[in-house]
């Protein structure tokens, strides 16, 4: 299988008002950048924040798939509500508002993409969904320590996922909010212990969001790795082609 172009779209390069948080999503974004590397494929790390709507399309258009990562909370105006809620903080309209016309762009041309955390909420309220705001058992899906992450397992995993990711395994969490409402043609496809939708997938396009990370340091090469596949293998299939998948 020749090499497909995969453009990683996340928030800014730099946080003066939070370097720390800053260099945990810099961590996540090289772990995404590496598994794509070494399943074979092209990656470009595209920071949002400053681009237009019509560079934002032109960049889908020239992938072969497209990858969402997490960041700030989702701005609350977005999907109709407020911006008063227990742990809000700093929000990136311009680049929620850029990465929404990538997310919807990406459907109408059928380019495989995934959501990763904030991306799965994203892509809910692109689609017309909503979010809860704060979850209530937030501190059995985040820390406030030093490390971010907590495990979360899976209470059930829909076919269309079984095949690229284990019920059985522990996967890295560290969020506040989650899908409320689900968006137009997303149906879901994991839900943790707690009840809280862990993944989706659509309907008709090639489009796949996990509420977890991946991409985090002990899991990147087995459960990002296998997602990265996944959109490989959507590329091939709408392309008429049979993968040849890397597995790492």
């Amino acid at each position: 299988m020749a090499p497909l172009n995969f453009s990683v779209l996340h928030i800014r390069e730099s946080r003066p008002h939070n370097p720390q948080f800053q260099l945990e999503l810099d961590e996540l974004n090289e772990n995404t950048i590496g598994q794509i590397i070494d399943a074979g494929h092209n990656a470009s790390l595209v920071p949002c924040n400053d681009l237009s709507v019509e560079q934002m399309l032109q960049i889908v258009d020239a992938s072969d798939a497209v990858i969402i990562m997490g960041g700030e909370d989702v701005e609350p105006s977005l999907y109709g509500r407020t911006s008063s809620y227990p742990g809000g903080g700093y929000h990136e309209v311009a680049s929620d508002r850029n990465q929404i016309a990538a997310i919807q762009h990406a459907i109408t041309t059928k380019t495989p993409l995934l959501g990763i955390c904030r991306g799965l909420q994203l892509l809910n309220v692109a689609l017309g969904g909503s979010l809860i705001q704060h979850l209530e058992n937030a501190d059995a899906h985040r820390s406030t320590g030093g490390d971010p992450f907590v495990d979360t397992r899976f209470d059930s995993i829909a076919s269309e996922l079984a095949e690229d990711l284990s019920a059985k395994d522990s996967h890295k969490c560290t969020h506040h909010q989650a899908i409320h409402e689900l968006g137009h043609g997303l149906q879901i496809a994991a839900m943790s212990t707690d009840d809280i939708i862990e993944a989706v997938v659509h309907e008709s396009a090639p489009v796949t969001a996990v509420q977890w990370h991946p991409e985090h340091p002990q899991t990147a090469s087995t459960q990002l790795r296998s997602l990265v596949n996944r959109l490989a293998a959507q590329c091939e299939e709408s392309s008429g082609l049979v993968p040849d998948l890397v597995n790492g």
